[in-house]
């Protein structure tokens, strides 16, 4: 793999047919992730005949189309079901799915919790931003408490999803919190994701300023980085601050890591067996 960095890495592995610069808003995190992404896969040698990113609706779902790897852009909710059919009919090829929270926990809950259970070997990133920013600031799965968006003017009611611990209670191999504020750990845990067998997810507090920030007070892009880079706390320290003490902080870090094969791998033992194998 060849020795390069920065502007010039990104840029081998866009597809230069494709429009730019992309659709996110300013101040947008997704961006970040999207060179998150593309440094994991470099870091770890992987050929791009040997990666698939599938992604659902939304403005997450947007990265599958820019890079140059086998891409699939599926429907809103649905991007774990393609997803479970390529792993299945490719066990040695990487799957990626790139989904938002509402894509994930809302539209797609049910499958979310079933390819943990099951231990689909696919890597999940899911994108949280707390809303829907695509289709007009709606409230999602992961929208706070007590916040504003376009459906619940005078604030959220509900509780919302911790999706570390839904997918941790749902059987996932891997479970990590990062955020785009904190690149460098970001990029470690994709790899790691990548690399670990099983389904694999990895939440990614990314900002949306445009539909969720102007509604909950924050007056710039940056004051929403500058909350992330305050709240978003590694695990270690967070055990150590008592519950009364914690604030808004939001423990990041691996939550779970496990060895266990995946559904594809038992799924070509078995076959081997019946076909009189051992």
């Amino acid at each position: 793999m060849a020795d390069i960095k920065g502007t010039q890495l990104i840029h081998e592995y866009l597809r230069h047919n494709k429009k730019f610069p992309h659709v996110f808003c300013a101040g947008c995190g997704h961006g970040i992730v999207l060179g998150s992404l593309i440094r994991s896969i470099h870091g770890l040698g992987l050929s791009k005949d040997d990666v698939c990113v599938v992604a659902g609706i939304g403005c997450s779902g947007r990265l599958a189309a820019y890079v140059d790897f086998n891409t699939v852009h599926t429907t809103h909710g649905r991007a774990l079901t393609f997803a479970t059919g390529i792993k299945m009919a490719k066990p040695n090829m990487h799957v990626i799915v790139v989904m938002g929270d509402g894509d994930s926990m809302a539209i797609g809950g049910n499958h979310l919790i079933h390819a943990a259970r099951r231990n689909i070997g696919v890597t999940a990133l899911i994108l949280n931003n707390n809303i829907y920013g695509m289709t007009g600031g709606q409230c999602s799965p992961t929208t706070p408490s007590g916040s504003f968006s376009m459906t619940t003017p005078a604030g959220q009611m509900e509780q919302s999803f911790d999706c570390v611990e839904l997918c941790s209670a749902a059987g996932a191999n891997y479970v990590a919190r990062g955020s785009v504020f904190h690149v460098n750990k970001l990029d470690a845990m994709i790899m790691e994701g990548i690399t670990n067998p099983g389904f694999g997810v990895v939440e990614i507090l990314s900002p949306c300023f445009t539909q969720y920030g102007r509604k909950n007070k924050f007056k710039s892009p940056v004051e929403m980085y500058q909350a992330l880079k305050k709240k978003v706390t590694p695990i270690e320290r967070f055990n150590e601050i008592p519950e009364a003490e914690r604030g808004e902080r939001v423990p990041s870090g691996v939550f779970v890591k496990k060895n266990k094969p995946g559904l594809e791998e038992k799924y070509y033992e078995m076959a081997a067996m019946c076909q009189g194998g051992e």
